[in-house]
Parts: structure tokens; C-alpha cells; sequence
């Protein structure tokens, strides 16, 4: 277990070479797929609101046996103090392996595939053989770190490699008790450019954790952007279900009147409103809501507002009174209220926190 040791300068030069070249060929394939949001698609605009931060990408080689355990509050303990959770999402470079959660079901992965933990949960991972399980901090160098590690571990045998990746996200979607995804899942992405990108995404990660002195952790929206694309993957080919957000995508009603909302959240909507926007009654509407996003149309415009400030706060310069009203509130007093009951903390500071980084502080 641990790094190789540095190469020569002949070495640097050349693993930043393949760095760029990988990044290149990353950000043209990621260019090519990515299709532009409208309004008039509830999931682009879901997923194009995304905000993940905080890139963790580092990659492990196991050898057969082999095994380890993720305890969740161990791994947001050194990679991300004072997160609630993290996302982890890990591609499988070479070879064959397993991921399970506390229910013992198995789910299996192969070269290409991408394993996706939205809720950061315990899990493990494990090859082909049976092996005795370990927990996977024991296998990382203490922090700080010069470089982004290599973990190596196991008994010899044929070898698994797995590019590992750690997100941070204050995203709805990523809430366990929205049940808007599945604890664990595996994407195979089809043939064609989205395979290519992530055959990159390997092939970069694999570049930016080469042990020379210009090595770094990849602080790219690279992983950001694969990330999204891997969950409009699943979204697009996930079983149909009669709740929770992907399947009020689906849904006839729903749909469009998800649509309307995004578009337009600083409107004075009424669920009459909505209604007739979309051509049903109000109870259906409310019913619909209610039965398959367990909440009123006014609560989800509400939470949805919310969703759509966090945004503005954190990526523009617009002073809070603006965002008030882009979000539908007549006064910056009464937005400034309802954000604190999202956020237990002030717009402003809650501004401040994430240019910070996400530091806790008092309201």
C-alpha cells in the first residue's frame, strides 16, 4: 500500500503530458454530449442547478484477495470535515468487483462500468475471492497529502483497478429522506460519446495521480460534469416507479407542471394557476402531487424556490434583495425569513460560508 516513488524529470514531463492530453480529450467529449438546458425539461433543469464541489479523485489497485469497508463518517472525517455527507462515485478502470450495502445485496461492476453512491452510505467493496474486510482509511496515507493517492492493497492476485471519486453536495436530490434515488446503483454507459468520455475520465485520473512534484487533486469541474452525465444516464433508463422525483418526470401531469414552475418561480402561483396551465383540475393536480412527491404544489414551488436562491447566492454577484425577487418574494425581509428556515442562516452569510469553502459558523 502507497505511492510509487517519484520518477525523473523525463517522468514529470511526461505524466504532464498525458494529464493534458487527458483533460483535453475529457472536456471535448464532455462538450460533444452535453446538450444544452431548456426550461421546457424539468430534469435538465434539476440536474443543470446541481452544484457539487470539493473533487476528491484518487485511484486503487487491488489483487485478488481483497476487500474494504467505507465507514462514512471516518471518510467525511478526512476528506470532508464538517459535511453532513458526501456523494462517491467510483468507475471501474480494469477488472471485475462487487459493491454492497448493510443489506448484504450484491451489486457487481466490470471494466467501464461506474458505481454511484449518491447518499454516501456505508458500503463494501470487494473481487472475485472471498476476503477478509477492512476499513478503507486504514489503507490511505495520513493528510496532508503532496500528491492524490494510490491505494494498493490485497493478496497478489489478478487485479482490480477503480478510479475513486468523492463529491460534496447541498442539492435536494441528494437528500436520503427525499428517496429521490436508490442507495446504490450501477451505470454501463452505452457505446458511443458517453463511454468515451469516461474511458477519458479514467485515463486523466490516472494522469493527474501520477507522483510528480506538479501533481494535484483534480479541482476540475471534470468529475462534476461526469457526475451529472452518469445520473441523467440512470434517470434516462431507470425503472419506472410510482413515487419520488423520477418518476413525477415521467408523469403526465407532473411533468409539464414541473415545467412551469422551474421556468417561471418568481410568478404568484396558485394551484388553480398551475392547473390551468396544464389543462387538469385542481384536486388531480394536487392529488398527483401529493401521491407521487408526498408534498402540495405550493411546497415544492417553496422548496424549489429555495433550490433556485441557493443557486444565485452561490454563483452570481446579485445582491439579495434581487434574488428575493427572481425567486418570488415581494420584499427582501420576507425572502431573507424563509431562507433562514431552509438554511438555519442568513442569505448573506450563508454566501459568505460557501466562498469559504462551507465553514460552519454561528447565524
Amino acid at each position: 500500500m502507497g505511492s510509487a516513488p517519484a520518477g525523473n524529470d523525463g517522468d514529470t514531463e511526461r505524466a504532464d503530458r498525458d494529464a493534458t492530453n487527458a483533460r483535453a480529450s475529457l472536456e471535448a467529449v464532455a462538450e460533444a454530449i452535453h446538450e444544452p438546458l431548456t426550461a421546457s425539461s424539468p430534469l435538465d433543469d434539476a440536474l443543470g442547478r446541481i452544484r457539487l464541489d470539493g473533487a476528491i479523485f484518487f485511484r486503487a489497485e487491488f489483487t485478488e484477495a481483497w476487500a474494504y469497508e467505507s465507514p462514512p463518517a471516518e471518510v467525511i472525517r478526512m476528506l470532508r470535515p464538517g459535511a453532513e455527507r458526501l456523494i462517491m462515485f467510483h468507475i471501474v478502470a480494469r477488472g471485475r468487483c462487487w459493491v454492497t450495502l448493510d443489506d448484504g445485496e450484491r451489486y457487481w461492476a466490470e471494466e467501464g462500468d461506474v458505481i454511484v453512491l449518491p447518499f454516501g452510505d456505508r458500503h463494501r467493496v470487494g473481487g472475485t475471492k472471498e476476503a477478509a474486510i477492512v476499513p478503507i482509511t486504514s489503507l490511505m496515507e495520513p493528510l496532508p497529502w503532496a500528491a492524490p493517492p494510490v491505494l494498493r492493497y490485497g493478496a497478489g492476485g489478478d487485479r482490480t483497478d477503480i478510479v475513486c471519486g468523492y463529491l460534496h453536495s447541498e442539492d435536494p436530490l441528494f437528500d436520503p429522506r427525499l428517496h429521490a434515488l436508490p442507495r446504490v446503483f450501477v451505470v454501463r454507459p452505452p457505446d458511443g460519446p458517453l463511454a468515451r468520455w469516461v474511458a477519458s475520465s479514467i485515463d486523466y485520473a490516472l494522469a493527474v495521480t501520477s507522483p510528480t512534484p506538479n501533481a494535484r487533486l483534480a479541482a476540475t469541474r471534470l468529475p462534476e460534469l461526469l457526475a451529472i452525465e452518469v445520473l441523467r444516464l440512470y434517470i434516462a433508463s431507470a425503472p419506472a416507479g410510482r413515487h419520488g422525483w423520477i418518476a413525477a418526470l415521467r408523469d403526465p401531469i407532473l411533468a409539464p407542471a414541473l415545467a412551469e414552475l422551474h421556468a417561471a418561480p418568481e410568478r404568484k402561483w396558485t394551484v388553480d394557476d398551475l392547473a390551468a396551465r396544464v389543462a387538469v383540475s385542481r384536486s388531480l393536480l394536487d392529488a398527483r402531487f401529493r401521491t407521487v412527491l408526498g408534498r402540495s404544489p405550493i411546497r415544492y414551488l417553496a422548496e424549489w424556490r429555495m433550490r433556485v436562491a441557493d443557486e444565485l447566492l452561490a454563483s452570481t454577484e446579485l445582491g439579495v434583495a434581487d434574488i428575493a425577487y427572481r425567486v418570488g418574494y415581494e420584499s427582501e425581509e420576507a425572502f431573507s425569513r424563509a431562507f433562514k428556515r431552509h438554511r438555519a442562516s442568513s442569505p448573506s452569510l450563508w454566501r459568505l460560508r460557501q466562498r469559504l469553502g462551507g465553514s460552519n459558523g454561528e447565524s
